[in-house]
């Protein structure tokens, strides 16, 4: 009978396993003891498995001319359906209509970054000076309250400020002046936009920088107060660069997103004449996707949309780390 080689032998007799099996026994008496963590993790993962990586299985109609009754049903129609390559893109990237909405995009979400980017670190510096507590806590609650309300109700609410016969446009008629066409004027209405959305949004991201001052060392303040410096240095040379990690991680999420954010408040807001400033990639695929059941185009657009914020996020993210040495990864 063939013997077992000595060192195995030695190794089982003093009690030692192999770093593999000494790996998977702490992993296991690690998940015994945390098990309803991952319990926890369950809707999370579900969430991920329905909503991000089943729908990649649709992924393939941007390549296909896709007929939804060509199969028993409209999953079974994405195999059936005949493989025609490029075919939608070209016809995308040719259109006149594609390279008007991908203007009106990059143009309403880099306005919004330019003008309303920096208001909600000014405001969290603002309200983080502010001594009495309870009126803190007012204003706080004042600007943050405006991110729960759904853009239908802010577009009611600001068409009765704004619409034709609204009270702003009822006092400039009052003084003698002519109405103002806001949501049907193209000049005007790419400033409602962003209007609204800094309504909306800045106190959401302002509690977010505000998270991020509690976080800054108040003995760094002291000694700034102890060497003389005033509240405006203070600012400038201890708030600032603590907030500098998490202004570089916003920064670098809106420039990934500037191609797919902003679908709700254009949907409800806009109307067919301001459709040539403010029609943009994802209404662009809404309309032709559900309103001429064009689907192959639309995911072929949408397809595009998401390339382009992957290589944005990326390159955004590259640059912050070259450049300032902060990133996200």
């Amino acid at each position: 009978m063939k013997q077992p080689p000595a060192n195995a032998l030695a190794s089982r007799d003093s009690g030692t396993v192999s770093p593999l099996t000494h790996k998977c026994l702490s992993m296991a008496n690690y998940f015994r003891q945390h098990w309803v963590l991952y319990v926890m993790l369950i809707p999370g993962l579900f969430f991920l498995f329905v909503y991000k990586l089943l729908p990649l299985w649709g992924l393939q109609i941007a390549f296909k001319d896709y007929k939804m009754f060509a199969a028993e049903t409209p999953w079974k129609a994405i195999t059936e359906s005949a493989w025609v390559g490029f075919k939608h893109f070209k016809k995308l990237f040719g259109s006149s209509q594609f390279a008007k909405v991908l203007r009106n995009t990059l143009v309403i979400n880099f306005l919004k970054i330019l003008w309303l980017f920096p208001i909600p670190i000014l405001c969290a510096i603002l309200l983080n000076e502010i001594r009495c507590r309870i009126y803190q806590k007012l204003c706080q609650t004042m600007i943050y309250v405006p991110y729960f309300f759904s853009w239908v109700l802010i577009f009611g609410i600001f068409y009765s400020l704004l619409g034709s016969y609204g009270i702003v446009n009822s006092v400039i008629s009052a003084l003698g002046g002519e109405r103002i066409n806001f949501f049907g004027d193209q000049g005007v209405f790419r400033g409602i936009l962003i209007f609204t959305e800094g309504w909306k949004e800045i106190g959401y991201n302002t509690v977010i920088y505000l998270a991020a001052i509690t976080g800054i060392d108040p003995t760094l303040y002291e000694a700034a107060k102890m060497d003389g410096a005033n509240k405006f240095q203070q600012i400038l040379n201890i708030t600032l660069p603590g907030l500098l990690p998490t202004i570089v991680l916003m920064l670098i999420m809106k420039v990934g997103y500037i191609l797919t954010t902003g679908f709700e408040q254009v949907l409800v807001f806009y109307n067919p004449s301001v459709y040539d400033v403010a029609d943009i990639i994802e209404t662009y695929v809404y309309r032709i996707g559900l309103g001429q059941a064009d689907f192959s185009l639309a995911t072929a657009l949408g397809l595009f949309n998401a390339v382009v914020a992957f290589i944005l996020i990326v390159g955004a993210n590259t640059v912050s780390k070259k450049t300032l040495g902060r990133s996200i990864w």
